[in-house]
């Protein structure tokens, strides 16, 4: 299932304008909170504030971030589990959102039913990324350290059972490498842990890592998806740098509660879609290395359906990960 990855020419309709609900004024007609289960820094907190604050501008209300932290977004998602379908609370999450309902098994929600798709945001393609005390200057370097010693590097997630985690979980199983977990609250944490030396790999976008770079406390080894960024051709993709066959990209995207009325979800979604068509908007993106995506909610809840089922074989050829 791909994605409309230029939002140029996006046709809006004229529900953008006023969506009329029960009789009352037109959406919205107070502030929207918008719930993001990452701290911030990271690439769902970055991408989520750029997007809403031109939406705060276009639409003449706010949009009000709020970031709930913890157990892996586990804690902002178990808060947006609860809120109620009317609008005034949209979630930014990752595909962070599928492995957790896919790695735990005790949530007392199930993402499938309660977690409304309106569009994604941006492509998060992850970047392995070594701390420069770290000697190895490639995928292949950083794999044979690896191999040589077992447990004795370690890798940051945002948290046990995140799209980090199963990144490098899965980067483990292929390589035939043991690197030990340090699970951090959020991205954003993960990276500093990753600067400061806590931990000596982590996986995360252009954007977490770009303060670091300029810092030069972050060494970029190759991208985790398919093909080359075209920001960045010089970095490989891990699959051809060492690890072949390795795939694991991603997106973010926005959320709504189930039962959320049609004429909400359409209103935001055009608003989305005219946030991203914006010329300062894209500029941005464009400097954090984000690549702007854009779909119908009926195509988001495909591609949903389609990373549950990946994720699922995923986790059954990985085990239980919780030491990984």
């Amino acid at each position: 299932m791909q994605f409309c990855v230029r939002t140029t020419g996006i046709i809006l309709s004229a529900v953008l304008l006023s969506v009329p609900v029960a009789g009352a004024q037109p959406y919205p007609v107070k502030p929207v909170r918008v719930v993001i289960p990452h701290g911030p820094g990271g690439t769902n907190d970055i991408a989520g504030r750029i997007v809403f604050q031109k939406m705060s501008e276009q639409m003449g209300q706010q949009f009000l971030v709020e970031n709930r932290v913890g157990a892996g977004s586990v804690i902002g998602e178990t808060h947006f589990a609860t809120v109620p379908p009317d609008g005034y609370a949209v979630m930014v999450h990752s595909t962070t959102l599928v492995s957790n309902a896919v790695m735990s098994r005790n949530l007392p929600y199930d993402s499938r039913k309660v977690f409304l798709g309106v569009t994604p945001l941006a492509a998060q393609i992850g970047i392995v990324g070594v701390h420069p005390s770290l000697p190895a200057r490639s995928v292949k370097e950083l794999v044979g350290l690896a191999r040589a010693r077992p447990g004795a590097v370690a890798y940051a997630s945002a948290g046990n059972g995140s799209y980090t985690h199963m990144a490098m979980a899965y980067f483990n199983s292929l390589a035939g490498t043991q690197m030990l977990h340090v699970p951090f609250k959020g991205g954003g944490a993960a990276a500093i842990g990753l600067a400061s030396g806590e931990a000596q790999v982590y996986v995360a976008s252009y954007a977490t890592y770009r303060p670091f770079i300029d810092r030069k406390q972050v060494r970029l080894l190759g991208v985790v998806s398919t093909e080359r960024l075209k920001s960045l051709p010089e970095l490989p993709t891990v699959s051809e740098a060492g690890v072949p066959g390795y795939d694991f990209s991603s997106w973010v995207g926005v959320f709504v509660p189930a039962g959320t009325p049609r004429p909400i979800i359409d209103t935001l979604h055009a608003a989305i879609g005219k946030a991203l068509e914006s010329p300062d908007v894209q500029k941005r993106f464009e400097s954090l290395v984000l690549e702007p995506l854009y779909s119908t909610p009926e195509q988001f809840a495909k591609r949903l359906q389609a990373d549950y089922a990946k994720y699922e074989k995923i986790s059954k050829l990985l085990g239980p990960i919780g030491a990984n």
